[in-house]
């Protein structure tokens, strides 16, 4: 069982050419629902996604040369795969950028999780090459950028609480109360695919609208195919259901549950079974790579602290 935050702060502008500690928050899917599916096959989707002030990190340093390079090693996720030098790639090859950059991922959020690791990752790459590159492509450009990667990615880009539809390129803003969390994250990594390819998968939900929807009248769809499939998502659903209305975020394994307080949610978390690893976290009103309160550019971070929506 693990309690450490990486909160979300500004990134450092070290030195030229150089930003360090980007932050790449993650998510959370307040829920999740399947409405359709397109010719092409991609899930239509509804769901509401909540930022966390937790994350992972990543520093840029800028090359004279054109080689993206990543600098360390994480196990499971070769460099060629990884979705941050992926970004950096696509950007350097739809910008004509002559300029090359190494990227340290320092990786706190658990892989196979629901979380968003890697869209935010690639999110936060974007943001920070657009900057150090001096490419100056705007928000929506950026946007459209970060959906040719990943369904996720545009959210992160968008910088706040959202409710997203279609496959994800489709964004409302969100105003959601401050909140802390409880997240779980089981011995199990559920891979997305496999989820969404399933048979039993629910496909035909009735679409909610965002005015007036309700978390107590929601699920995510995806939850008993993941139960199914990994029972040890089912089990850590069950034990964190003990203390708090317990849902699962995007295609698992992580789940989650809205605490009353920053001391509730600690208190939660430290009665977590050893197996497992449990954290506390704090929703995140604004994405700290971008937003009004911006310093050189970024947000400066700031904690929500407040009490839980529940469901």
């Amino acid at each position: 069982m693990g309690n450490a935050l990486t909160v979300m702060r500004a990134p450092t502008a070290s030195a030229p050419g150089r930003l360090d500690g980007c932050p790449a928050p993650a998510k959370l899917n307040l829920f999740l629902h399947v409405t359709g599916r397109r010719p092409d096959g991609y899930h239509l989707l509804q769901s509401a996604f909540r930022l966390l002030d937790w994350g992972d990190t990543l520093d840029f340093a800028v090359r004279a040369d054109d080689r993206i390079h990543r600098t360390n090693d994480i196990p499971g996720v070769p460099e060629d795969a990884d979705l941050a030098v992926r970004a950096a790639r696509s950007l350097q090859r739809t910008s004509g950028c002559a300029l090359g950059v190494d990227i340290t991922v320092h990786k706190h959020l658990p892989m196979g999780g629901g979380l968003g690791g890697g869209s935010s990752d690639a999110a936060t790459t974007l943001m920070a090459l657009d900057r150090l590159w001096k490419l100056g492509l705007g928000h929506e450009r950026l946007l459209g950028a970060g959906l040719a990667l990943g369904a996720d990615v545009p959210f992160f880009i968008h910088g706040r609480d959202a409710f997203v539809e279609g496959i994800g390129e489709s964004l409302q803003p969100l105003d959601l109360p401050p909140a802390w969390y409880v997240i779980v994250a089981p011995a199990a990594a559920v891979p997305t695919a496999e989820i969404f390819a399933s048979p039993e998968l629910t496909r035909n939900t009735p679409p909610v609208k965002v005015r007036g929807f309700t978390l107590s009248r929601t699920r995510n769809d995806l939850q008993p195919v993941a139960c199914a499939r990994y029972p040890e998502v089912a089990e850590a659903l069950s034990w964190l259901g003990r203390f708090a209305p317990a849902r699962m975020t995007g295609s698992g394994a992580c789940v989650f549950a809205a605490a009353d307080s920053a001391a509730h949610a600690q208190w939660i978390a430290g009665q977590c079974p050893a197996r497992w690893r449990a954290w506390r976290a704090a929703s995140l009103a604004r994405h700290p790579m971008h937003g009004p309160e911006s310093v050189n550019g970024f947000l400066m971070g700031s904690r929500q602290v407040g009490q839980g929506t529940g469901f």
